[in-house]
């Protein structure tokens, strides 16, 4: 037997890159014409960002992430991921989290300046460019993309930019979003992804102007 530390992530990793994709592909043919609705919401909470009606971001967020831990995480990412039932479940505590956020009064407001500005710019990141990344940049073909609302990386780093936007640190809506760019930070870069730095850099970023948030005057 192997000595542990002979191992790498890649004697970890349970599916291939191309049963991961083709998973991808086939959930958005699934789900299709879902992705219609997501945008929307999304260019909602974009719009939201500018301070008009704060409080729906959370609720959509909550939407957001509940559809991902069923209808993706649950549903499908468990057919290849032993793990991912337990992904779910962190997802669904955020969603829970996200709209008690929403509907508890003067739980949720957006701080003007500096950090509304990058949140929103990290928020509008997640909706608009970090979908094209895979077809455009990368070459993966257009049935495989990744989009807020659907899956579960452009869903996270849109959260994280509203977390950055937020007028006090939310350290307890933060730490699924943390751990989920570790995750899948981790998975990417097992596979040979070329894009398996945006979400720890989105963590890193997020983290930083958090901490900032939370000793600034």
């Amino acid at each position: 037997m192997s000595e542990w530390w002979t191992y790498s992530l890649s004697d970890f990793l349970l599916f291939s890159p191309r049963t991961y994709y083709r998973l991808l592909e086939l959930y958005n043919a699934d789900v299709w014409p879902a992705h219609a609705l997501a945008l929307t919401l999304g260019f909602i909470s974009l719009a939201a960002l500018s301070g008009v009606r704060a409080r729906v971001i959370p609720a959509i967020l909550a939407v957001a992430w509940a559809w991902v831990a069923w209808a993706y995480l649950l549903t499908r990412y468990d057919t290849i991921n032993w793990a991912a039932k337990y992904f779910a479940a962190a997802f669904a505590v955020e969603a829970v989290m996200l709209i008690a956020t929403a509907l508890l009064p003067g739980r949720f407001a957006l701080r003007a300046g500096m950090f509304q500005s990058v949140g929103g710019l990290l928020f509008a990141f997640a909706l608009i460019a970090q979908p094209l990344i895979g077809p455009l940049i990368i070459g993966r073909p257009w049935a495989q993309i990744e989009m807020f609302g659907m899956t579960p990386d452009p869903t996270v780093v849109g959260t994280l930019g509203v977390l950055v936007a937020a007028q006090r640190p939310h350290w307890e809506l933060m730490v699924v979003p943390l751990l989920w760019c570790a995750i899948s930070g981790a998975t990417l870069w097992t596979m040979q992804s070329p894009d398996w730095m945006i979400m720890p850099a989105a963590a890193l970023v997020a983290f930083a102007l958090t901490a900032w948030k939370a000793w600034a005057p």
